[in-house]
């Protein structure tokens, strides 16, 4: 595992983690009461720094690197203080963008695929609707055949990026079939007629983040915005879900080290009965198994990228990645606000941001339950286990 990681890596962790530094952390108190940050800003930067692409062929404009160097990037990302931001960023590299990359042709990558790695435009990934969250093969949303064209019509909901994209990879049923069966992913334009956004979501935490509720009204795109073979859209978006996962809990990473150094920087600092907090045997033993469970979820981690740089199947691994990434998540920014005491339950310390902004890795991309289902079907569980 020691050869995962080169001084070109490092090169690229320095790059990064001095953006977050100069370009992110500065603007989240602004960007939060805001409810946005301003993705076509962000991302211009980001692009010019080529940090948009690092695994994306070179005739796009991309890195033309393995995928080690985006652990890398999500990982000092993780570390920023707006996380809502942050996930907007990985939506727009590791969500809206992989099956494009993929599966997409020439011509639809050139249009669309260029302009992303370079920041020029921002992206989505339109899944999720109202009545299907989690049960992917429930969606509704329709793109009828007419002629050259796609009609759609519906709705999706929970769309980070949703007010700001510039375009949508929209998963919509092109056939009558039902389950997974005649689904397909579609680039749309937000300019075109006919799609608006409905509303933002208030949400707990993320609150820089832009999440909205999409609407599709006879919206026509040309099937040649198709992504890949359609009917496939449901084998594409799975793929896609892979990448994901294993992307937001790469940003766990930086996120639960980045709480685990603030506890400790305050616990050093605060005093009580005569002495720092830190010395307090249950909690440096505390922060102890903490920081150990996060370096085995890092190991995980890194197995999966060396599995999905290698083209191997990481679904296995990926999922106890994002199923291990929501719990701890959940057992570090519990554990850090306690040892804040009550300042860690007031806006002005960051814990409490964190707090709340993290809850979301349970349920977003694929919730715990979710991946324990997908984990036991490998283990021969459940209710069809012989």
């Amino acid at each position: 595992m020691s050869t995962l990681f080169t001084p070109e890596h490092e090169m690229l962790r320095q790059t990064a983690r001095e953006f977050v530094q100069a370009e992110l952390d500065p603007h989240a108190e602004h960007w939060e009461k805001n409810g946005v940050w301003p993705a076509h800003t962000v991302l211009k930067k980001m692009g010019d720094l080529g940090l948009l692409g690092l695994s994306y062929a070179e005739e796009y404009g991309g890195g033309g690197a393995d995928y080690s160097f985006n652990a890398v990037l999500l990982e000092e990302l993780g570390r920023a203080v707006p996380m809502g931001a942050t996930l907007g960023i990985c939506v727009h590299t590791d969500m809206a963008t992989p099956a494009l990359a993929k599966h997409g042709s020439a011509e639809l990558k050139q249009r669309w695929l260029v302009p992303a790695i370079k920041g020029e435009v921002v992206s989505a990934i339109a899944v999720s609707e109202p009545d299907a969250g989690s049960d992917v093969a429930a969606i509704r949303t329709t793109a009828v055949s007419a002629g050259d064209e796609y009609v759609i019509n519906g709705s999706k909901m929970w769309i980070t990026n949703g007010t700001q994209a510039d375009y949508l990879c929209l998963l919509a049923r092109t056939s009558e079939h039902g389950g997974h069966h005649g689904m397909s992913l579609i680039v749309v334009p937000t300019d075109t007629p006919g799609f608006s956004v409905s509303r933002t979501l208030e949400k707990l935490g993320l609150r820089d983040s832009d999440t909205a509720i999409l609407s599709f009204d006879n919206v026509r795109v040309p099937k040649s915005n198709r992504i890949g073979r359609e009917g496939m859209g449901f084998t594409y978006q799975m793929q896609q879900f892979q990448r994901e996962r294993l992307a937001m809990s790469l940003l766990s990473l930086g996120s639960m080290t980045r709480a685990i150094d603030l506890t400790k920087t305050y616990l050093k600092e605060r005093r009580a009965f005569g002495k720092p907090l830190i010395q307090n045997q249950a909690i440096y033993f505390a922060l102890a198994e903490l920081t150990a469970e996060v370096e085995a979820l890092r190991y995980l981690c890194y197995e999966c990228v060396r599995q999905y740089a290698a083209g191997q199947d990481m679904t296995r691994l990926a999922s106890m990645a994002k199923l291990k990434s929501g719990l701890l998540s959940r057992k570090v920014a519990d554990t850090c606000l306690q040892f804040h005491g009550g300042m860690g339950y007031v806006e002005e310390y960051p814990i409490a941001r964190y707090f709340r902004d993290v809850r979301l890795w349970a349920i977003g991309g694929g919730a715990d339950e979710v991946m324990m289902e997908v984990i036991a079907k490998f283990e021969g569980m459940g209710p069809k286990a012989r």
